[in-house]
Parts: structure tokens; sequence; C-alpha cells
């Protein structure tokens, strides 16, 4: 497991050189995917995670505004399993949800390059009850290890790095996490969000000249 890097404020580019690629925050036209993971309240006691839709990570793109925001997760049913006592206005979460969007490339294109996730945070409100965190991951090719990086989604720029694993068949992934207890669909604002600003096609994936994007319902 690699540990944080350290965050050098610097404005959002794409490009690749030798051993290096950068990718940034790409619009809605770009092949995001939703991945999530549910625990116990302790956080640490995994449930079960399971690829989700976009809008199902309560993440949103404005293209014309150039954002990304994503606030607490909701869950529809009040079922005592998702909320104390059942669910509806008011009602407290029962279960710490993670949701993870990101891209993924899975066709060697990046093995053992230092990948560069760039962008911009626009905001962050986000209460103690949630946390906002940025990552490049790199899987092996059965999920079974990860190298990662994270950093907290803090107001400003940001550019951080991961060194790929030089192996075939890896996964690498970047994007934006939020942690936090779940929360009733007409209680969402007090508790916050976080906004990114995006960059318009072609981003990230069209200037690198990777594919073979591909979700996968293992654990992330």
């Amino acid at each position: 497991m690699k540990t944080v890097l350290t965050a050098v404020c610097s404005a959002a580019l794409l490009s690749t050189v030798a051993g290096a690629a950068t990718v940034g925050v790409d619009d809605s036209s770009a092949p995001w995917l939703g991945f999530m993971n549910v625990f116990e309240l302790d956080g640490t006691s995994f449930i079960f995670g399971s690829s989700w839709g976009i809008a199902d990570l309560n993440a949103s793109f404005d293209d014309g505004a150039g954002t990304l925001t994503m606030s607490p997760n909701t869950i529809g049913d009040p079922d005592p399993f998702w909320y104390i006592g059942g669910g509806g206005p008011g009602a407290q979460g029962n279960k710490i949800m993670e949701a993870n969007l990101y891209q993924q490339v899975d066709d060697d294109s990046l093995a053992g390059q230092t990948v560069t996730f760039e962008g911009v945070v626009l905001s962050n409100t986000f209460t103690a009850a949630h946390e906002a965190r940025l990552f490049i991951r790199d899987f092996a090719p059965d999920y079974s290890s990860v190298n990662e990086v994270f950093i907290d989604a803090v107001d400003g720029a940001f550019s951080f790095s991961l060194l790929t694993d030089a192996g075939l068949g890896r996964h690498v992934q970047w994007g934006l996490q939020v942690k936090g207890e779940n929360v009733w669909f007409t209680d969402t604002a007090p508790f916050g969000s976080v906004t990114l600003g995006t960059i318009p096609a072609p981003g990230s994936l069209a200037l690198l000249g990777l594919g073979g994007l591909v979700a996968t319902r293992r654990r992330r």
C-alpha cells in the first residue's frame, strides 16, 4: 500500500510523456463508472460492494458550468437495515456508505508509468459526518491487491501521482470518493457537498488514447 504523496497546486493539464501520464476531471461525456461499498456504522465492518449508476451515487455533472458535484448518499428504502427505527425525514442512517466515482483503464497503457491526477476542488462543505477524497488506484488483475494514493478534497488546485505496477493486466483508476452515514433524501443539504471543476471532452482518455474501460463487481 503506497502512502499519500504531497499535493502540488498546478493547472489541470492533460498530457503524456515517456513513462508518465496526466489525467484530469473529465465532464459527463467521459466513461465514468460508479461503485458503492457498504459498511456497518463502525466504518470498517464490510457488508457488500457493487457497481452503482452515477446518479445513484448522488453525483451530478453540469457541463455548462464545468462542474461535478457529489452529496451524501441517500437510500429511499425505509427498511431499518438502512435507517435506525426506519427511514423518513430526520431518520438516522444505519450504514456507512462509500461512493466511488472513477474512470478505469484495463489495457496496460498505464502499466509502469507515473500517473498524475490534476484538477481543482471548487468547494467542499461536508460536515464531519462525511469525507471526500481524491484517489489513484492500481489493482492487480484479479483485484486481490492494490497500490493506491488518496488526498483529501481540499478547496483549490490539486496534483498528486502514483507509480503504477509494470505487470500486465492491471486496472488503473482515478476519481472521487465520498464516505459517510447514509442520509434520507430530504435531509442532505445540511451535510454539505463537494464540487470539482471539470474539463470538456476530449478529456483524459481521449488524449491518452486509452480504452478498455470495464466495470467490475469486485470490491474497490
